[in-house]
C-alpha cells in the first residue's frame, strides 16, 4: 500500500487536466462561443425582437380594435336611441293623423246624414204637395159630379168650380191646423 501511495503521488492529479489539454479546450470554447455570439445570438435576438414587436403590435391592435368596437357600440346605441325616438314620433304622428281622419270622417258622415235628412224632408214635402194637389183635383171633380147629380144639372164652369173647391179645401185645412 505504501507503494501505491507513492505511485499515486508521482502521477498527476486526476481532477486537474494537463495544461496542453486545458489550452486546447479553452481555444475550442472561445471558437464555439465566438461562433455562437456572431451567428446564432443575433438570429436569436432578431427572433425575440420580432416576437416582442408582434406581441406589442397585437396588444396595440387589440386595444385599437377594442377602442373602435367601443366607439361603434356607442354609435350603435346612439342610432338605436334615435331610431326609437323616431319610431315614437312617427307613432304619435300616425295617432294624431288617425284621430284627425276619424274626426273628419265623422263630420263628413254627419254632413251626409243631414243632407239625406234634408233631401228626405224636401221629397216628403214635394210628395205631400203633389198628393194634396192630386187630392184637390180628385175631390173637386167628385164634389162637382156629386153636386151635379144632386142638382140635376152639369156644373161645368171650371173657373168657378176651382174657386169654390179651393175655398172649401182651404177652410178644411185651417180647421185641421187649428185642431192640432
Amino acid at each position: 500500500m505504501s507503494q501505491l501511495l507513492i505511485l499515486a503521488a508521482e502521477t498527476e492529479n486526476p481532477l486537474i487536466p494537463p495544461i496542453p489539454e486545458l489550452v486546447v479546450g479553452l481555444i475550442a470554447f472561445v471558437i464555439v462561443f465566438g461562433f455562437l455570439a456572431k451567428k446564432l445570438l443575433p438570429n436569436i435576438n432578431k427572433v425575440l425582437d420580432e416576437r416582442r414587436e408582434a406581441i406589442e403590435g397585437g396588444i396595440e391592435k387589440a386595444e385599437a380594435a377594442q377602442t373602435e368596437a367601443q366607439s361603434v357600440l356607442e354609435q350603435y346605441k346612439a342610432q338605436l336611441a334615435e331610431a326609437r325616438h323616431e319610431a315614437a314620433r312617427l307613432r304619435q304622428e300616425a295617432q294624431e293623423q288617425g284621430a284627425t281622419l276619424i274626426a273628419e270622417m265623422r263630420a263628413e258622415g254627419q254632413r251626409q246624414r243631414e243632407e239625406i235628412v234634408a233631401a228626405g224632408h224636401t221629397q216628403i214635402e214635394a210628395d205631400r204637395k203633389a198628393a194634396s194637389q192630386a187630392l184637390r183635383q180628385d175631390v173637386g171633380k167628385l164634389a162637382t159630379d156629386l153636386a151635379g147629380k144632386l142638382v140635376g144639372e152639369s156644373l161645368e164652369d171650371h173657373a168657378r168650380q176651382s174657386r169654390v173647391i179651393d175655398r172649401f179645401l182651404d177652410e178644411l185645412e185651417e180647421k185641421a191646423e187649428a185642431a192640432r
